[in-house]
């Protein structure tokens, strides 16, 4: 299999990215999903693995944000919306799209660390590519409920300009990814 890998704007390509989204996330999966009924930003940038015939196979999105760390502003990156069409898993996919993410973020050099949410049986994925927990509390902002703790999943982070805080208080200062 050829694969092509395209760094491009988030909201210009998420109708490229949507149908895989769909197939991937139906409503119907979502609704039995602890992260159900969260409301998440759009991404600033999307990584797509393109098949031969330029259809997207796999997608990471990515988040660039002012945050704060028990208290202290700095940039740090999400990385969010990590899937691949199922019947194209297990072929490293996830891993090529993830790894031209963080790529992407440390030749920007404008990040300090990247930060992901993700369920209990997809930690040991994220841990095997440098990403580490974070233990400690995650705020983040909700329409009409303003900011609330975050716990539907699991805080990981990730050594970009300068190693990642894995204790304390994170606050995303808006929406999830």
């Amino acid at each position: 299999m050829s694969i092509e890998i395209e760094v491009l704007n988030g909201d210009a390509s998420w109708a490229q990215v949507h149908p895989l989204f769909h197939a991937v996330w139906p409503p119907e999966v979502v609704a039995t999903l602890p992260w159900a009924g969260i409301t998440f930003a759009h991404a600033d940038l999307r990584v797509l693995v393109l098949d031969e015939a330029g259809d997207v196979v796999s997608h990471v999105g990515l988040y660039r944000r002012v945050i704060t760390w028990n208290g202290q502003k700095m940039n740090a990156a999400g990385i969010g919306g990590v899937l691949t069409r199922a019947d194209l898993r297990n072929r490293g996919l996830a891993t090529i799209a993830l790894n031209a993410a963080i790529q992407t973020l440390r030749a920007e050099d404008a990040v300090n660390f990247a930060t992901l949410f993700c369920e209990p049986d997809r930690a040991p994925f994220y841990m095997a590519r440098g990403f580490q927990p974070f233990e400690g509390q995650v705020y983040i902002e909700q329409p009409d409920q303003g900011r609330v703790r975050f716990e539907a999943t699991a805080p990981y982070v990730h050594d970009l300009k300068r190693s990642a805080p894995t204790r304390g208080t994170l606050d995303l200062c808006g929406l999830p990814w």
